[in-house]
């Protein structure tokens, strides 16, 4: 499948949640994802969930999660280098989190809908 064809066959969802990007020692129950790699745990989650006996080393707060509502094979090349380089046409930062077969981006809350109508020009719907 064509790269255009996937995202006119794109539906997006915009979580309501605020989310954090946490960086900690530990793992945080009632996490969207939990990263933990050689160098740190990275969690994010819905910021209203923090609570002030998680150890937080830092905090990026105020992001809004964009979930791509279609399955991506995993031959397919540039999805995200196409979504990525509109956005960072636009000086929007994203934070990018890949699942099995979905991709996901954080952007912050104050770029939200400059975001979402880049993305309907590359073709996605919101809903």
């Amino acid at each position: 499948m064509e790269l255009k064809e996937l995202f006119n066959s794109c539906k997006i969802t915009i979580w309501k949640e605020a989310f954090a990007i946490v960086k900690t020692n530990t793992t945080i129950p009632g996490a969207f994802a939990t990263i933990v790699d050689q160098n740190e745990t990275t969690v994010v989650i819905d910021q209203s969930k923090i609570e002030n006996a998680t150890p937080v080393i830092d905090i990026e707060r105020d992001w809004k999660l964009i979930t791509f509502n279609v399955v991506l094979p995993f031959n397919l090349v540039g999805f995200l280098a196409v979504i990525s380089k509109a956005l960072a046409d636009e000086n929007i930062p994203i934070f990018v989190i890949s699942a099995f077969s979905t991709d996901h981006i954080l952007v912050k809350n104050d770029q939200l809908a400059k975001a979402t109508n880049k993305l309907k020009e590359l073709g996605c719907m919101v809903g």
